[in-house]
């Protein structure tokens, strides 16, 4: 919903029936404060299934300076809302500690709580999205097969987190456009650590693009039907860009269509007929 507010959310997900959402905790105040958090779910009747920890750029200081910190204290607002996962990106590569410490530390917030703390694929920076000359980032990504091509990682770990390998996961649409990814491959490599999934698209630009899903080029169709033919107990959490939207009614027209995708992909009942 960026950059909506956390209350907007809550109100579009009620007015147009979701089952609950992603808490992003970042600028917004209320996205800070978890008791208001909660009384918000209840004055919707939405629930809370999952808590993005403040691990962007843009929410750095959010929570205070210390990642560390701000992964237990995501913990500690996914048990207070009744979330089962806290979705986390890989440390920076300049937030050394964390990078030596990040993978111990998730395992331990896992084995003292029930709350899964699912590490999520990330994206290189691509050098392609200087290049001008009337080409786009995605032509040129499909031209070579796939792949970044040049690129430097601001992460301290790899990108694609079965790399690394952990107890579970969120794949995210956009960001394997964007790496150059195989969306499917990365799914199976996840195998069951498969936790969480944002539910979006991109079409390999260089940008990350949070398409509706459907609107780009991955796999979503397939990834979803994939989950719904297996045992996935997860959460599928839509992850789009509304900022083109011009009104209210075109933001809410998006979130329903993005809904109706999810739905009818994920239904397990039609893979049974």
């Amino acid at each position: 919903m960026y950059p909506q507010s956390t209350e907007a959310a809550f109100g579009y997900a009620a007015d147009l029936g979701f089952d609950g959402i992603e808490l992003m905790v970042w600028g917004d105040p209320v996205s800070q404060d978890i008791a208001n958090v909660a009384r918000l779910s209840q004055e919707y009747q939405v629930p809370v299934l999952s808590v993005h920890a403040p691990c962007l750029l843009i929410s750095q200081r959010v929570w205070g300076r210390d990642p560390k910190a701000k992964l237990v204290r995501s913990v500690q607002a996914a048990e207070d809302l009744g979330a089962s996962t806290v979705v986390v990106h890989p440390p920076f590569r300049w937030q050394r500690d964390y990078v030596a410490t990040f993978d111990e530390l998730v395992a331990r917030l896992e084995q003292s709580s029930d709350v899964s703390v699912a590490v999520e694929n990330m994206f290189p920076m691509r050098a392609d999205r200087l290049f001008g000359g009337g080409d786009t980032a995605s032509r040129r990504m499909a031209r070579r097969g796939g792949g970044p091509g040049a690129s430097a990682s601001a992460f301290g770990k790899p990108i694609d987190p079965t790399a690394t390998g952990y107890d579970n996961y969120t794949l995210d649409l956009s960001h394997v456009a964007t790496a150059g990814h195989d969306a499917l491959a990365m799914a199976s490599r996840m195998g069951a650590g498969l936790k969480h999934l944002h539910l979006t698209d991109g079409t390999g630009a260089a940008h990350d693009e949070h398409l509706i899903p459907g609107d780009g080029s991955q796999p979503c169709v397939e990834v979803c039907n994939s989950l719904a033919d297996s045992d996935f107990d997860g959460a599928v959490v839509l992850e789009v860009h509304t900022t083109a939207a011009r009104s209210k009614n075109e933001r809410a027209a998006m979130l329903a269509r993005s809904l109706e995708f999810a739905r009818t992909h994920l239904r397990r009942d039609q893979l049974e007929e």
